[in-house]
């Protein structure tokens, strides 16, 4: 292990073992930045993750996107570019060497406004998900925000501009680019992500894919074509994974009923969603449930990164 990546290590698991909650997540006072960590291999967790870049500095990971697989460890990078569908688990954990992770969740202001004043720069894979060593430049600046959690006085005068510069190490990386396609104000991305909020903010209700056309400017079949480009699903399936996936956090987190918990979401009939449940996870949702308790309590069922 390099001296740099060793030295992001020690920050990073400073944080996590004084801070991380049950779950093993660590937030952090910079806007969008946290820590994970685990003591053992996990189940596979689901989610549709926002862009983000995930820094892996002990243990390993699995991920698996569209089809493709990504696995990755100590010194590489997970970079995510659009909010897309993905499963994943951790690999390589123990409590004598546990998973320890820096995720920052990509700041698109940041991205749009680096990436106005530099030089333009080609598309040579526009795929949402990929994973690399990390590059020498953005560890450093990593180091760097890290140990500013040490210094509270400093904190609120130094975040913004460290935070810039890990988004510019990450903008003129060997992923720059396809970072890059975030900061385009009228771009494809910036455009499905207006419709992505509003599916966020309201899974649990029917919304009209007329109503998230309009709102990312574009006609019906010219927003279908980019947002299944973009998140990789159409919009019902996206908004049918959204659902499903906090009724299982709701069912294994909060222990609500299959029905309580398909109503919660949106769901007018418990047989299908006990049919889409099962093709999304596997198992029924009773018998993911006993499975769960079976493994001795409440499974991760966010991935995070």
């Amino acid at each position: 292990m390099t001296s740099l990546l060793e030295a992001v290590r020690a920050h990073a698991v400073a944080h996590a073992v004084t801070h991380a909650g049950a779950a093993g997540v660590a937030t952090t006072p910079i806007p969008g930045l946290m820590t994970l960590t685990s003591l053992a291999p996990t189940e596979i967790a689901h989610d549709i993750l926002r862009p983000l870049v995930c820094l892996v500095v002990q243990g390993g990971k699995h991920v698996t996107q569209g089809g493709r697989d990504f696995a990755f460890s100590a010194g590489d990078s997970l970079i995510i570019t659009a909010d897309v569908p993905v499963a994943s688990r951790i690999t390589e954990a123990s409590p004598a060497r546990p998973y320890y992770s820096l995720v920052l969740e990509l700041d698109l202001g940041l991205v749009t406004e680096l990436s106005a004043e530099m030089a333009a720069a080609r598309i040579a894979d526009p795929a949402p998900v990929r994973a690399e060593p990390t590059d020498a430049e953005v560890s450093a600046a990593a180091l760097r925000l890290l140990r500013l959690l040490d210094r509270p006085q400093a904190l609120p005068v130094l975040r913004d501009q460290m935070l810039r510069e890990l988004h510019y190490w990450l903008l003129a990386g060997r992923h720059g680019s396809a970072i890059r396609q975030l900061g385009w104000p009228d771009g494809h991305a910036q455009r499905v992500a207006r419709a992505v909020a509003i599916l966020r903010a309201e899974f649990a209700r029917p919304v009209p894919v007329a109503r998230l056309a309009a709102a990312a400017g574009m006609s019906l079949s010219t927003f279908h074509q980019h947002f299944r480009a973009v998140t990789t699903l159409s919009p019902l399936q996206f908004q049918k994974q959204l659902r499903l996936i906090e009724a299982r956090r709701l069912m294994l987190q909060e222990g609500a009923a299959a029905a309580g918990a398909a109503f919660a979401v949106g769901y007018e009939s418990v047989p299908q969603f006990t049919r889409e449940y099962g093709r999304m996870f596997g198992l029924s949702p009773a018998r993911d449930v006993k499975a769960a308790r079976d493994r001795g309590g409440p499974d991760e069922t966010r991935a995070v990164a």
